[in-house]
């Protein structure tokens, strides 16, 4: 949080390399996040890219009071839902068949076996509610307590944490009648 802090100090006052060093430490968290919101890969990583364009070009207008990740975070969110609303409005399609994001395996096996298993997660995730995986991704990926999540979404904290259960349980229940095939 500290580091944060001087990161963001140093950011406003010009320094490119505070941006670069924000970016290398949260990218990685907020694109398995956007992932997780949009079953793919290709207009995750355009979310995570609008964000930190647009928190890149808000140098001056910034007022963090709390914590940057969770900040990030529900910046993509809000980057996704605003694109799904888009994309409702103008009745495009997303490709249900999307790239699994690449995994760091040693061993060609290992990759496989990785890669497998994220295609399952990432296609059981798809099936659970918009609502539930936001509040899911948000607190796991996004580091954010349920009690962020809802003043962020302006819901109660029961409705979040219902959400959260409701989401997991429906993600466990697809996925054991998955592996029960």
């Amino acid at each position: 949080m500290a580091e944060d802090k001087l990161l963001i100090w140093k950011f406003k006052c010009g320094n490119t390399d505070a941006l670069r060093r924000i970016y290398e430490k949260y990218k990685n968290d907020l694109l398995k996040l956007a992932v997780a919101l949009t079953n793919d890969v290709q207009t995750a990583e355009d979310a995570v890219q609008d964000v930190f364009l647009s928190f890149a070009q808000s140098a001056s207008r910034i007022r963090l009071a709390g914590n940057l990740k969770a900040y990030l975070a529900m910046c993509v969110a809000n980057r996704i839902r605003n694109t799904r609303r888009d994309r409702q409005r103008h009745k495009t399609s997303v490709l249900e068949n999307a790239d699994c994001a690449v995994c760091e395996a040693e061993r060609p096996e290992q990759w496989a076996i990785l890669s497998e298993e994220l295609e399952l997660l990432s296609k059981a995730m798809a099936q659970v509610p918009y609502e539930q995986r936001e509040v899911i991704g948000l607190y796991m990926q996004g580091g954010m307590t349920f009690r962020q999540i809802a003043k962020a979404r302006n819901a109660s904290i029961n409705t979040v944490q219902g959400r959260y259960r409701y989401g997991l349980n429906k993600l466990r229940s697809i996925l054991n009648s998955q592996v029960n095939k």
